[in-house]
């Protein structure tokens, strides 16, 4: 199963990287009532289709093919992969969605409960709703994410707290992490972190490490974080602005492209993906981050949304490992400062495979995403220069 066969490490990591990961390969009730039975991610990305001369759809997985996620054998492999990369940990998806509702915890519950594979871990906190909006249903609800009050926080607190004991999580001076997606949407953020944080304390830890993620760093919602960090890849879109790529029109025309040239020209025509570069993405990778210890770095592994959203999608376009390696190379530079054990950089992700975000080997560029990574952060420099990225 293993495409990536990594040598011994010479060194210590140059940071501590953390890959979200999705739980979504694994049919569930829900999905199989929502969408059709046996639905997954793979649904979404085994039947998705180029939408525009060039759109390299649909992207096909490598050495680990079309997995299931209940399978502990797979689950080990991407760890396999992973470590060899010099990834530190996995940031579990993790969805809580009030009265203790969660959904798609049977792969992260079974890591847990069997203590495989040995590989560090982290929750990341998604609270927002599930819609229908990337699967044609715009206007349909399918789970509201609610916010009880105090009695739902502690019982909430009480499911993650297994997870928080366990030696495999991933902790800054002794204190778990713990990531919240939306905090701007969190009721008295303040008071609820204040809860948690006494419930730790109650639990014999020495705290916890929590991370707000945002797009809007000055937000008064993460005053009581430890941490922040930008989400690619709204924050690399509100800096683009309407910077997408740009076009020779009078060259496109001349070819008779007169349709790609003008949806190229705006960035997608409302039938059309909108499309922006990655290589800009690149170059300005984390410049607007300030480097005041508390600010974490995110790097966005390449981003197509369109086997959820299709038309309505965003596309990456010119995305390399060369490049990827790049926006990695600034991510560890940017936490440099950090205290060692702070020097959390973020990947998104390792297999969000129908947004087009992902580290694990596909059909297009093998294992070459796994090799970027690996030759920044462990210092493998001929992986580096054999990559020679232009930035």
């Amino acid at each position: 199963m293993n495409g990536f066969i990594a040598p011994a490490r010479s060194r210590q990591p140059a940071a501590r990287l953390v890959a979200f990961y999705l739980p979504q390969f694994h049919p569930i009730p829900e999905n199989d009532a929502w969408w059709g039975e046996g639905f997954t991610e793979w649904t979404n990305v085994k039947k998705a289709r180029p939408l525009y001369p060039g759109h390299r759809q649909p992207r096909r997985p490598g050495a680990l093919g079309y997995y299931d996620l209940r399978d502990p054998a797979v689950r080990a492999a991407q760890a396999e992969l992973a470590r060899g990369a010099g990834i530190e940990g996995f940031c579990y998806w993790h969805y809580w969605f009030g009265g203790g509702r969660q959904i798609l915890e049977r792969p992260f519950d079974e890591v847990l409960a069997s203590g495989q594979p040995d590989f560090p871990f982290c929750l990341c906190w998604a609270n927002e709703s599930w819609v229908g909006v990337w699967h044609g249903s715009p206007g349909r609800m399918l789970i509201e994410q609610t916010y009880p009050g105090p009695a739902d926080h502690a019982a909430h607190f009480a499911a993650v707290l297994p997870a928080f004991l366990d030696r495999r999580y991933l902790t800054v001076a002794g204190k778990p992490v713990f990531l919240i997606y939306s905090p701007e949407r969190l009721p008295a953020p303040g008071a609820a972190l204040a809860q948690w944080r006494q419930m730790a304390e109650v639990a014999g830890l020495p705290g916890l490490y929590l991370i707000g993620m945002s797009g809007s760093l000055g937000a008064p919602c993460l005053a009581g974080f430890d941490a922040v960090m930008p989400f690619g890849p709204r924050d690399f879109l509100e800096a683009a602005g309407q910077k997408k790529i740009p076009m020779r029109l009078g060259r496109r025309f001349a070819s008779g492209k007169v349709f790609q040239a003008v949806s190229e020209s705006l960035g997608g025509l409302p039938w059309l993906p909108a499309r922006y570069d990655y290589t800009a993405l690149a170059r300005d990778a984390f410049a607007r981050l300030p480097r005041d210890g508390r600010h974490l770095p995110c790097v966005l592994a390449g981003w197509d949304n369109t086997p959820r959203a299709g038309r309505r999608g965003i596309v990456l376009e010119n995305f390399s490992p060369a490049l990827l390696a790049a926006c990695v190379e600034k991510a560890v530079a940017h936490v440099a400062a950090h205290a060692p054990e702070e020097r959390l950089v973020f990947i998104k992700a390792w297999n969000e495979w129908a947004e087009g975000n992902f580290l694990e080997p596909d059909d297009d560029h093998g294992a070459a995403r796994l090799a970027a990574v690996r030759g920044v952060v462990l210092g493998a420099c001929g992986e580096v220069q054999a990559l020679a990225h232009p930035l």
